[in-house]
């Protein structure tokens, strides 16, 4: 369990602060995590990596010549948001591009994937990589659904490397995807881990079992088993990674693998040397060459108990850039060079903050729109506990917090700007910003680019009337279906969807705004209500189908909650 916090709510941000204290010599805060507090040579490459905090030496702790350029580091198991990225991406870019690298999950993959949009709309060139490594969470079919987990290291280290040689940002990317190829990880869990605040583990393991399979941010494994011998523990992870070699490679016998085991927050070091122990002998017998072992944590689920073991199968071209130095505030090989300190001018920036033109009904109705805010933190502070327990089913139980951070930083965003004269659509813009960029996580994601899209209808002059507020919602409804989920994928569009279609039906046959919303949240709130029969088709529940069986789905959950809220 976990024991020392303040406010559950700050646990990261006041993490990320204590980090950066402890190692200035290595990194800065900067606006969204942590960036190298060197100079990265004019030219280079560089890779900002990133994720959800709880994952420590991941991801902060790997910035630092050798390796990663900056760190976009989210909520505890949440993603970053698209802001946190472009601020950290912007903060490390040197004129060489960027490489964006992160695990393959939905809202890590829909906040960097926007980032990386935004960077080259800024004219800063911009590649991507999303580690998949983990054979337990999708059939080598469908490779491109897997998670990454402790593989981050591998992919990451390869792609530093080809940045501190000089290469292009081309040459970087097709290293890194080449080394996310050839990684493949493995992991169990004796015990679930507990965030901050909470009062019980996102998810039990029975007494002398393990989970088989599991996840990195709670998610309970695919299977359960009794708790092997350490011996019998490592065979069955070598098994599992041998059962499965990349496209290219044809033979094990010569073939040159690195080792990565792994522990996940709370597995004692010597134990995990008894299981690599034999890790190391059934590699020899399968006649693999081992190369730079790793024994550690380097990769964790906050204080989860369990082990993964990652293998990177080398090539010639991987295993000279694999013997690049590496100094980070976490993990250190080899012999890098420290690099000069960044000066005072060099680690300021400039913000514009200014408030656009309005006309007064559009002030007027920005202040009623600020209520708007008020109601919605009411709603969701009193349902944070149970959108939690629901998420927990097959998730990993951050709904309710991340819905809590996001709504609280809208309703502040909205009050500020309507207070200082914003319009309407200024003031929902500001929210959904705000809401984005510090709930991040899918659910961010989401919430930011429906408020965008409703703000873009009402504008700052006049009051919309029931045909512009239908498109706006309309717009929104448009903005979620883009990210790839569709109705009876058991996600928010469920219910997105219905009040979309259904505000819209009620507007177009003469009724009147509060009239038709009432509708529309009825119709979002049973569309919510039957996600409960459904099989999860995207996100991190997808891998635990059948646990979410019975439980509504908690993003179409909390968005029925707050259409119904706005019918007050």
């Amino acid at each position: 369990m976990t024991r020392l916090w303040n406010e559950p709510a700050d646990f990261a941000d006041e993490m990320i602060d204590g980090f950066v204290a402890a190692n200035a010599r290595s990194v800065r805060r900067v606006p969204g995590g942590v960036a190298r507090s060197t100079r990265t040579p004019d030219g280079h490459v560089a890779l900002v990596i990133g994720g959800g905090s709880g994952h420590y030496p991941a991801f902060g702790g790997l910035v630092g010549p050798g390796l990663a350029h900056g760190a976009a580091m989210g909520n505890l198991f949440a993603s970053p948001s698209t802001q946190q990225v472009l601020s950290v991406a912007k903060a490390a870019e040197r004129g060489g591009g960027v490489l964006l690298g992160y695990g393959n999950y939905a809202g890590d993959v829909l906040n960097f994937d926007a980032a990386q949009e935004q960077l080259r709309a800024a004219g800063i060139p911009c590649e991507s990589i999303a580690v998949t490594d983990d054979v337990s969470s999708a059939p080598a079919s469908e490779i491109d659904k897997r998670r990454g987990i402790a593989g981050d290291l591998t992919v990451f280290r390869i792609a530093g490397a080809a940045s501190a040689a000089g290469l292009p940002l081309a040459e970087v990317a097709r290293l890194a995807r080449r080394a996310n190829d050839r990684t493949r990880s493995f992991g169990v869990a004796f015990t679930g881990c507990t965030l901050p605040g909470a009062e019980a583990p996102l998810f039990e393991v029975a007494e002398g079992t393990m989970a088989v399979g599991l996840g990195i941010h709670g998610e309970p494994g695919l299977d359960a088993t009794e708790i092997p011998t350490a011996d019998a523990l490592a065979e069955l992870l070598v098994s599992s990674l041998l059962n499965e070699l990349p496209d290219d490679v044809a033979e094990l016998r010569g073939a040159r693998v690195v080792p990565v085991l792994n522990g996940l927050g709370s597995l004692k070091y010597e134990e995990m040397f008894v299981v690599y122990r034999r890790i190391a002998q059934l590699l020899d017998e399968a006649g693999l060459v081992a190369v730079d072992p790793h024994v550690g944590e380097y990769c964790t689920s906050f204080d989860m108990a369990g082990t993964s073991l990652t293998l990177l199968w080398l090539d010639d071209e991987l295993e000279a850039l694999w013997g690049t130095g590496v100094d980070t505030p976490a993990y250190r090989r080899g012999t890098a060079e420290a690099g000069e300190a960044l000066t005072a001018d060099e680690l300021t920036a400039d913000t514009d903050d200014a408030i656009g033109e309005a006309d007064d009904t559009s002030r007027a109705l920005a202040a009623a729109v600020a209520a708007w805010f008020d109601a919605w933190v009411g709603t969701i502070d009193a349902h944070a506990d149970e959108l939690g327990r629901m998420d927990q089913i097959a998730g990993d139980g951050d709904h309710g917090i991340g819905m809590q951070r996001g709504v609280h930083a809208a309703r502040d965003a909205a009050r500020d700007a309507a207070a200082r004269g914003a319009g309407a659509g200024t003031v929902i813009a500001r929210a959904a910003y705000a809401w984005s960029d510090r709930a991040g996580g899918t659910s961010g994601a989401i919430w930011g680019n429906i408020l965008s899209a409703v703000a873009d209808r009402v504008g700052d002059n006049g009051v919309p009337d029931g045909a512009a507020l239908a498109l706006a919602v309309s717009d929104a409804s448009e903005r979620v279906l883009a990210f790839g989920a569709v109705p009876g994928d058991k996600t928010m569009v469920d219910a997105l969807v219905p009040l979309a279609d259904a505000f819209a039906a009620a507007v177009a046959s003469g009724a009147d705004v509060a009239s038709a919303w009432r509708a529309a949240s009825s119709a979002a709130a049973a569309a919510a209500a039957a996600t409960a029969d459904m099989i999860p088709k995207m996100g991190r529940a997808r891998a635990h189908h059948e646990k979410a069986l019975g439980t509504p789905d908690p993003g179409a959950h909390s968005l029925a909650l707050l259409a119904s809220t706005l019918t007050e």
